[in-house]
């Protein structure tokens, strides 16, 4: 659920399931489900059929929630309602892909195969942050290796956490247990010799996994690096997009895009702001503060004078491009920002010098 261009990473891809005609998608919820599910409810907005099947158990008079792993909650909803009897696509949600979908299902088919993973190639000092794929010259899977070293390693094929499954994988899952995929069904499915495909296609996946990776990604898409993905809001000056009823004191502000800034943010005289940079609905950005490569979150106050660079914030916390974290009131550099909502504009009457919370070098 967290934004990208002030959409929820989910919702881009229930769009590109419907643009390649994919109309029934069920979602597996456990933690925080009810956001997932008010949000996109059954789905008829987006032109498909959203269903939910939620992991968990009721302990002490409280729901709390159970994952069954990656393999066993889909074995739960197929004994629930048989709902993967058809060729069945499997995404995680926290990456934005632009995979060709109509072509990767067509390869599945055409190998007659039984389970298809999608890989990309990464550096072989990177290896041991995925599930590494070995397979022979057509493509199909001899070994998977979830995160070896990089001296073990059989190859630098990585799997996205996209897969084609057709129904008889999901028999080959034991009932009521927790499984998972990459470390538990693919080895079975390579001991077993089964038509297990590897596809190494060129497309977009950007994981948004860890915090480093949503400063990364909301940068790219700002600069229009991703496909299907619009700048919201009015083009009003080369690169630069507002939202509706904007307070800009434009004669006395530097702005160079790529910059959103959101609906009913005000920005004073004094400020600068150097994209690429998403500045969220109700913001108030105070005079003389510069705002570098950063996303502030809805209804956040930057305080007069401050220089927030390379980073994330919201009314309460924030962190840098690394992912690591920062807090209001820390010493060194001193942190100031806040809550925009009820905000009263005070005349600043005298100079008070910048300070900054940057990212060194």
């Amino acid at each position: 659920m967290v934004p990208v261009l002030g959409k929820p990473l989910m919702e881009y891809l229930v769009e590109h399931l419907a643009r390649h005609g994919i109309r029934e998608i069920m979602v597996n919820v456990a933690f925080h489900h009810h956001k997932i599910e008010e949000y996109f409810g059954d789905g008829n907005r987006w032109g498909v059929e959203i269903g939910y099947a939620y992991e968990g158990t009721r302990e002490h008079g409280n729901v709390v929630p159970r994952p069954q792993g990656s393999a066993g909650g889909m074995r739960s909803i197929q004994d629930f309602g048989g709902f993967f009897d058809e060729t069945t696509l499997v995404l995680c949600g926290d990456a934005l892909i632009d995979l060709d979908i109509t072509a990767a299902l067509a390869e599945h088919r055409r190998q007659g195969a039984i389970a298809s993973v999608m890989a990309q190639t990464v550096a072989l000092a990177d290896v041991q942050a995925y599930g590494i794929i070995g397979a022979d010259a057509n493509g199909r899977v001899r070994s998977f290796q979830e995160k070896p070293a990089p001296e073990v390693a059989h190859s630098t094929l990585a799997s996205t956490g996209i897969y084609i499954f057709e129904p008889a994988v999901l028999r080959r899952v034991p009932a009521g247990t927790v499984y998972d995929i990459g470390s538990q069904l693919f080895q079975q499915l390579v001991a077993q010799q089964l038509p297990f495909y590897v596809q190494n296609r060129p497309f977009n996946w950007l994981d948004v996994g860890r915090l480093s990776d949503y400063w990364s990604v909301v940068q790219r898409a700002l600069k229009g690096e991703i496909a299907h993905m619009p700048m919201p809001g009015q083009q009003v000056r080369p690169g630069i997009w507002v939202g509706l009823n904007t307070a800009i004191a434009w004669d006395d502000v530097q702005i160079s895009g790529p910059v959103y800034i959101g609906s009913n943010v005000r920005i004073e005289a004094g400020t600068v702001i150097e994209g690429p940079t998403w500045i969220g609905h109700g913001s108030v950005v105070r005079a003389g503060a510069r705002v570098t490569r950063s996303v502030v979150f809805e209804y956040t106050q930057i305080p007069v004078g401050m220089h927030v660079c390379d980073m994330v914030l919201a009314r309460t916390y924030g962190f840098n491009r690394l992912g690591e974290p920062v807090c209001q009131g820390d010493r060194s550099p001193p942190l100031r920002w806040g809550d925009s909502r009820g905000l009263q504009v005070v005349r600043e009457d005298r100079a008070i010098p910048p300070r900054e919370v940057a990212l060194a070098a």
